[in-house]
């Protein structure tokens, strides 16, 4: 499912209806490749980018904080987001998420 890397975690998942709310094009569907990677400095981005593409857009919400659970327990949380969809943002980074 998620393959770590350094510093990075990547998984695959298709996109719910409504799909991933990118920062610079906006809402994005379909088959999706998700990277977490650790900033180094307690924060993470996450990108995605169309599965099979060469482009990666930033998720709303990016960078966010690790939280106690760490760098796999924030990426399987942006996974399961943007699984559900509705223009999944990073979790958390949303007032009263």
């Amino acid at each position: 499912m998620s393959t770590p890397q350094s510093g990075a975690r990547t998984g695959r998942v298709t996109a719910g209806p409504g799909g991933a709310m990118t920062v610079e094009v906006g809402v994005i569907t379909g088959d999706l490749t998700v990277t977490t990677t650790d900033r180094g400095d307690g924060t993470a981005g996450v990108s995605v980018q169309y599965t099979g593409a060469e482009d990666h857009y930033a998720l709303e919400g990016s960078p966010a904080p690790i939280p106690p659970g760490g760098l796999d327990a924030l990426h399987e949380a942006v996974l399961d987001a943007v699984r559900t969809g509705d223009a999944a943002q990073v979790p958390g980074t949303l007032p009263g998420s």
